[in-house]
Parts: structure tokens; C-alpha cells; sequence
């Protein structure tokens, strides 16, 4: 009798331990699917093969972090006049869920007049599972890059972005996101 008592209390446990794991509060990855298609958003996917860098010379650094990137996930949201309640109710709700423990930054940066940002990853600095850039102007709107890849590491991720300055972005999935900001 006592064994079946200890059993159930196992189940319970492992029953209650699930269902508050899984209500950890929404996630990026849910934010992304519940807003890919709404008015004012825009989202799209750019692999690693949109950066040309034929004419660059990378650093063995570099060269790491470049192999080490998969995909960028894009997902946008452009203010205009009419709907700059929903841009401030958006930005807060992408930064609330970043507010989330999992999330360490890495940087920060910008000012009130031409924009902030805010760089976080999952994982470790030395294997991060994915890399986050949440950017805003207040009259632009703001953008959500999701950065995968395999093991990436945090200093050289950093060193990739003297080589971004160099490279070529004319016929690319990019000009979307830079139109979008125009």
C-alpha cells in the first residue's frame, strides 16, 4: 500500500513540475508566429550566404563566426502616425519578454534621438544558442533579429562587425529590412 502511495505522489510531482515548465510566460519564438502576419509587421528569413564576401579578407576569428552562423530571422514592426499606440503596447511587450532571466545581454547602446539597442543571447558566451537584437526608433519602429547558429561565440560574433561595413548587401533579403525602414 505504501509503494502505491509513493508512486502517486511521484506522478503528482512530475505532473505539477510539467505544467508550470511549460507556463514560463510567452516566449520570442511565440511572439514571432502570433505577429508574422498582422498589419504594420513584416517578417522574413535571411540565410548566411546573403553576406558576399568575395572581396573581403576575414580573420581566422572571423572566419569562425561566419561559419558558425545559420539564419537570421527578421520580424519588423513599422510606426507611422496612425498606429503609434500599437508600435509603444508592441516594443514593451518584445522587451518584457527579454526581461526574462534566460536572456543574458551582451551590449547595449544608441540614444533617445536616433534609436536604442539591446543585444541578448541564449546559451553561453562561448556556445550561444541564439543571438537577439531588439532595435527601436521611435519614428522608424523597431526590429527583432533572431541570429542562429552553431556554437557560436560571443567575442567572435562581435568581430564580424568590422567585415559588415565591407560587405556587399545590394540584391539581398536585407534591402527588405532597410526599405522597410525608409
Amino acid at each position: 500500500m505504501q509503494f502505491q502511495s509513493i508512486k502517486k505522489r511521484v506522478m503528482l510531482a512530475l505532473v505539477v513540475a510539467a505544467f508550470f515548465s511549460c507556463a514560463n510566460g510567452p516566449t520570442l519564438q511565440t511572439y514571432y508566429v502570433d505577429n508574422e502576419l498582422k498589419p504594420d509587421f513584416t517578417t522574413f528569413d535571411v540565410p548566411t550566404s546573403f553576406i558576399n564576401l568575395e572581396n573581403v579578407e576575414l580573420t581566422e576569428q572571423q572566419e569562425r563566426a561566419y561559419k558558425s552562423l545559420d539564419k537570421l530571422n527578421v520580424l519588423a514592426f513599422k510606426v507611422d502616425d496612425n498606429n503609434l499606440e500599437e508600435y509603444k503596447t508592441e516594443l514593451e511587450a518584445v522587451k518584457g519578454i527579454l526581461k526574462n532571466t534566460k536572456y543574458e545581454e551582451l551590449m547595449r547602446g544608441g540614444n533617445a534621438t536616433d534609436g536604442k539597442f539591446v543585444v541578448k543571447f541564449l546559451g553561453d558566451v562561448d556556445s550561444i544558442d541564439e543571438l537577439i537584437i531588439l532595435g527601436n526608433a521611435n519614428d522608424k519602429g523597431f526590429a527583432v533579429i533572431r541570429v542562429l547558429g552553431d556554437d557560436m561565440n560571443a567575442n567572435d560574433i562581435i568581430s564580424l562587425r568590422t567585415v559588415l561595413d565591407k560587405a556587399n548587401f545590394e540584391n539581398t533579403d536585407l534591402n527588405g529590412l532597410t526599405d522597410f525602414f525608409k
